[in-house]
């Protein structure tokens, strides 16, 4: 198994419209972070894509993104779901429809935002996604792969993160429930929310993240989801080892 994290960023990106900070300005390419993404590649040549980040079109062309075969949600925000009519150049190389995977609440929410790409249309004037809604129901499998979906607190928001074998992707949460802790014991990989040091209503700390990471006890730990506040090296120096800052373009290969 392969991750690429396509987008490591939070809702505004860094940098940031109108910004001068010392992270908006830098001249690291680690702290140049799209909004939220990543594509999981299956040792069976399946990709499944984790949300639809506005960037979506100009990660894929970065991390040369040649096919997707499934999409999951995690939840409806704007930075994960708006790049969702990218998807059909996918179904135009692949010549087939992608599912769709995501909770009741989620889709319908995604229904609501993009009804001309679920809605059958023949006299539609262009060519729009071909998609597949599937409900998540509970854990399942794809492409031979078991996938967990984890639930999570964004804020007042349930969502969803998803474990893959020894791999889990826990965006935009502000606090994982002891049941779902449960569910990522004996983990190799952890992609986890930590947005910046200053506390935010719907996002983990740096400091909860670490926390909660330490409770989880997977062998190493990415931050994702990461504002404008926190440098790329400079926070790294800071964290221990087996906690680190994600970046746009890293690439984790799992055995």
């Amino acid at each position: 198994m392969r991750i690429i994290c396509l987008g490591t960023g939070t809702s505004h990106g860094v940098p940031m419209i109108a910004c001068d900070c010392q992270v908006c300005t830098s001249n690291d390419p680690k702290d140049k972070r799209t909004r939220p993404s990543i594509l999981v590649q299956l040792d069976n040549d399946h990709a499944i894509l984790i949300d639809t980040a506005p960037d979506i079109r100009t990660q894929c062309i970065d991390n040369d993104v040649r096919r997707v075969d499934a999409i999951l949600y995690t939840h409806h925000h704007a930075d994960h779901v708006v790049g969702l009519d990218d998807i059909r150049r996918f179904n135009a190389v692949m010549r087939a429809e992608i599912p769709v995977y995501a909770s009741h609440e989620t889709m319908a929410e995604i229904r609501r935002m993009f009804d001309y790409a679920f809605t059958p249309d023949a006299d539609y004037p262009s060519f729009k996604p071909m998609l597949r809604p599937v409900l998540i129901e509970g854990p399942w499998d794809l492409f031979g792969q078991h996938i967990i979906p984890i639930p999570l607190m964004h804020g007042p928001l349930p969502i969803l993160g998803f474990r893959f074998g020894k791999f889990a992707y826990c965006t935009d949460c502000s606090h994982v429930p002891d049941e779902s802790i449960d569910l990522l014991r004996g983990l190799d990989v952890l992609i986890l929310d930590g947005l910046r040091h200053k506390p935010h209503p719907t996002h983990m700390t740096v400091d909860q993240a670490v926390a909660a990471a330490g409770r989880i006890g997977a062998k190493q730990t990415y931050l994702t989801h990461i504002a404008h506040q926190l440098p790329h090296a400079g926070t790294n120096a800071d964290l221990p080892p087996e906690v680190q800052l994600a970046h746009d373009r890293q690439i984790i290969d799992l055995k």
